[in-house]
């Protein structure tokens, strides 16, 4: 008689604020990953282009001190920008992860109309001039 397999255990990725004041869980995998080089991504960011992951509304859990602008949720001690949170979905900024993100690839690209010269398109991903449709 063969033993079943036993079930997988949810994944779950967790993360933070800078100063950790702002923790979070996500359970499961990310619905969709991608790439945004649009000007409000790069400032939010303060960088070249923002990494966002995104999962279920109902994967997200949250704890810790938030303010919102504009959509866009930050820690309210060190102003690190952590998520954007929808009716449907929890939109996480990549580097805020606690793990780097190098087991989640980007599957697309947006506004790639202002991305950086000297930033090659990643080769596996889709590529939008701007919005997806």
């Amino acid at each position: 008689m063969r033993k079943k397999a036993a079930p997988r255990a949810e994944t779950a990725t967790t993360g933070a604020c800078l100063c950790g004041a702002v923790r979070f869980t996500l359970q499961g995998e990310p619905t969709r990953i991608g790439l945004c080089h649009c000007h409000d991504c790069r400032r939010a960011s303060g960088s070249a282009f923002a990494m966002f992951l995104v999962w279920e509304r109902s994967a997200f859990a949250c704890t810790g001190p938030t303010k919102t602008y504009e959509g866009r949720s930050f820690c309210q001690t060190c102003g690190s920008r952590v998520f954007s949170l929808r009716a449907e979905e929890a939109e996480i900024m990549g580097g805020a992860l606690d793990q780097a993100p190098t087991g989640f690839a980007p599957a697309y690209e947006i506004w790639t109309k202002r991305r950086e010269p000297w930033l090659r398109p990643l080769r596996s991903a889709e590529q939008f001039d701007e919005d997806r449709e």
